[in-house]
């Protein structure tokens, strides 16, 4: 073999040192750099003036930029963790639609090309005389769009803060009106939020036809030479939430109805030979607006929040929208342990309040089927549900009554009326009233009155359905069939923020989280709670995995048959409680494990003593380990009854790093090395893990942030571990 000259075995030893002290700074760099959704570095946000025509909002992980002269402009918005822009081309600022008459905000340009974008272009921006002008702007501290108030466990997440920059415009040839373009960009999140006012000061009415508070020329996801704007995938970068979402699904994005991708003409070098790339991001109600904005009055668009995404990780991307919720709508943070009474009297009210008690549990919710009515605001009914309240709070615990707004008919007179046949019918449930109506307006002021005179303390809301369109032109609360969906959405999120101001917690069908709701249900098929209980097992645990992609623990509600629901036999069931003690422990522990409270829907919450001692077993355990147990999912495995699954709870701030759990769906114990995703819970070298309230035990971290952990499983049982 032939030898090395000293000097080439030099070169080659200092060429390996290179590398090594690259990959070394590359590491580094990395570290300071940090993670957001692990580290604890504080990100501030910003408004720079950079020079006298340029304004930059930006935190280290998001900047957004405009250019104010001629007229306004927003030519950049930039994720700083990966470097990436997110516009391909600058676009009006919004659009607005008054008397008839389209409008657009801020400065033009007439661009020959829309892929990219050069800042020497600022110099041909445009401010036609039909556009509104730019006048000046102003910074201030973020604050919240209601008030909250809390009256229950919450963890010790804060809400957001930041920077809020407001833009003012003008128009000419409309006198005495006022438009101010709102941006909020938050302290530590990838996260900038945006809407849209009008204030009149004038002396005339505007009838406000349609607003598009948001307009994005966005750099689009794939080149596609054929493919419609449905068909084409969306940019990945870019998560938009905003606050008018319904449609009863319980997810996010299937409840958007705002935000719609459209395809840009004038992009004329894109690859899609028909122009159809969904490259043009708008933010409006499909339906319009159709409200009179009179003198005196202002008018506040639909609410946008922006999350600039780094990967394509589902799990990475859930965790940022997780983060985004605590901080946004802090109230979804609070969480309860609760009872779902099905009650027939007072007495047994009484009785579960004192089960509940005893058990440790903090609130009483009495169900549908229950013989609470909110709507009867008579003396008696008031003296004797705030008699009840007052039972209740005398002795520590919550309560809360469920109401019916949807899936039924009042009359012909307030129900919606269908604009296809003008007559009712045709709703989201078949029939539904008018949230608009007399009746409906009453509804509003019923509840208002009921909670106000009883002290209630929670309220589970069935309905209403904004999508419920109405083309009535008799109802008090709208005009017609144009602003019947606006003004319908508009008296339900007045409630919400109503009551949420007021310290009721409030439980709803729909995606009302960023108007002041707290709960939603997980998702799931109601007659599958008639299946036996170890079909039910799995199929919960299903529900849990897959509804917590992209909600907290908090914010989803899970469900537990003890008495018959919608049918199915004894082995559907719990009662009697002490007949089914295995099942009605590991249920109990499948939710509280999840850091999910689920409806124990029934009579009681116990019937022996061992039952109760099984059920304080499982509260006492919850409460332990419950600021590890209300903090984000990591998905382990997804339950298929084949072999074991699990979850993981993490937190890097905390005092336990994390909490799994674990099942085995199997008639055989499980033994076998399971591998421990630890990256999400700030651990970089080591961890300590014990089973249960065992002796912990230090494990290595592989370079993939992993634990490998020898775990075994009883059959038809589960464990838990807790990582510190």
């Amino acid at each position: 073999m032939k030898k090395l000259p000293v000097f080439h075995f030099l070169s080659y030893f200092l060429l390996i040192c290179l590398s090594f002290m690259l990959l070394f700074n590359s590491a580094k760099a990395q570290e300071n750099a940090g993670d957001w959704l692990v580290d604890r570095k504080s990100r501030p946000a910003q408004v720079v003036e950079i020079s006298p025509n340029e304004l930059q909002l930006s935190n280290g992980l998001v900047r957004r930029s405009f250019f104010l002269a001629p007229n306004l402009v927003c030519y950049d918005f930039v994720n700083l963790s990966t470097g990436e822009q997110l516009l391909r081309t600058a676009m009006p600022e919004a659009r607005i639609t008054l008397d008839g008459k389209v409008y657009e905000v801020g400065g033009s340009l007439n661009l020959k090309e829309r892929g990219f974008f050069k800042k020497e272009w600022l110099s041909e921006i445009t401010t036609p005389a039909e556009n509104f002008q730019y006048q000046s702007y102003s910074v201030s501290e973020i604050t919240p769009q209601f008030p909250s108030k809390n009256q229950f466990w919450a963890g010790k997440e804060k809400g957001a803060s930041g920077k809020k920059i407001t833009f003012s415009y003008s128009h000419p040839s409309l006198s005495g009106l006022i438009l101010k373009v709102h941006y909020e960009i938050y302290d530590n999140l990838p996260l900038i939020g945006k809407y849209l006012t009008l204030e009149n000061s004038g002396t005339r009415t505007f009838q406000i036809d349609q607003v598009v508070h948001e307009i994005l020329g966005t750099v689009e996801e794939e080149s596609a030479v054929v493919g419609s704007t449905e068909q084409m995938k969306k940019p990945h970068q870019l998560y938009v939430e905003n606050n008018f979402a319904f449609n009863n699904s319980m997810n996010a994005e299937l409840s958007a109805q705002a935000n719609h991708w459209k395809q840009d003409s004038t992009y004329t070098s894109q690859v899609n030979y028909n122009y159809q790339t969904p490259s043009t991001l708008e933010v409006y109600p499909e339906k319009g607006i159709g409200v009179a904005l009179k003198p005196g009055e202002n008018f506040l668009s639909i609410r946008s929040y922006e999350l600039v995404l780094d990967s394509y990780d589902r799990e990475r991307n859930g965790l940022a929208r997780r983060k985004m919720y605590r901080a946004i709508t802090p109230w979804t943070q609070q969480n309860p342990i609760f009872m779902h009474l099905v009650s027939k009297n007072d007495e047994q009210v009484k009785t579960a309040i004192d089960q509940c008690v005893a058990t440790g549990y903090e609130a009483l919710i009495l169900s549908f089927g229950s013989h609470i009515n909110m709507e009867d605001n008579s003396p008696e009914n008031i003296a004797r549900w705030k008699s009840l309240a007052d039972y209740a709070h005398e002795r520590g615990i919550k309560i809360g009554g469920y109401s019916l707004f949807s899936s039924r008919s009042i009359g012909p007179e307030t129900d919606v009326i269908s604009p296809i046949t003008g007559k009712p019918g045709g709703a989201f449930f078949g029939n539904a009233p008018c949230l608009g109506s007399e009746w409906g307006l009453d509804y509003l002021a019923k509840l208002r009155f009921f909670f106000g005179e009883t002290g209630f303390d929670i309220f589970e809301n069935d309905g209403p359905y904004p999508g419920d369109v109405c083309a009535s032109t008799s109802h008090p609360g709208h005009k017609g069939l144009d602003d019947s969906q606006w003004t319908q959405m508009n008296l339900q999120k007045g409630l919400y923020q109503w009551m949420n101001g007021q310290g009721i917690y409030i439980n709803a069908p729909d995606w009302y989280f960023l108007d002041g709701t707290h709960k939603i249900a997980l998702g799931y098929r109601e007659v599958n709670f008639s299946l036996p209980r170890d079909r039910q097992k799995i199929l919960n645990r299903q529900n849990i995995y897959d509804a917590t992609w992209e909600k907290t623990p908090s914010m989803g509600w899970g469900f537990v048959p003890l008495t018959v629901y919608q049918g199915g036999g004894a082995d559907a069931v719990l009662e009697p409680l002490k007949d089914h003690l295995d099942d009605y422990k590991q249920l109990m522990m499948q939710y509280y494990g999840a850091g999910i409270q689920a409806c124990y829907r029934g009579p009681r919450l116990y019937d022996t003593e061992e039952t109760k001692e099984v059920v304080i077993s499982v509260i006492d355990w919850y409460k332990k380990y419950r600021e590890i147990l209300n903090s984000d999912i990591i998905r382990l495995r997804r339950a298929d009854g084949r072999d074991w699954d699990g979850w993981m709870h993490v937190d890097p701030k905390g005092k336990e790093k994390g909490l799994i759990m674990l099942f085995n769906p199997t008639s055989e114990p499980i033994k076998k090395q399971i591998s421990l995703p630890l990256y999400y819970t700030g651990l970089s070298e080591s961890a300590s893990i014990r089973m249960e309230e065992g002796t912990a035990k230090s494990y290595p971290l592989n370079r993939e942030y992993e634990a490998i952990v020898p775990v075994e499983i009883p059959a038809n049982g589960y464990i838990w571990l807790v990582v510190e």
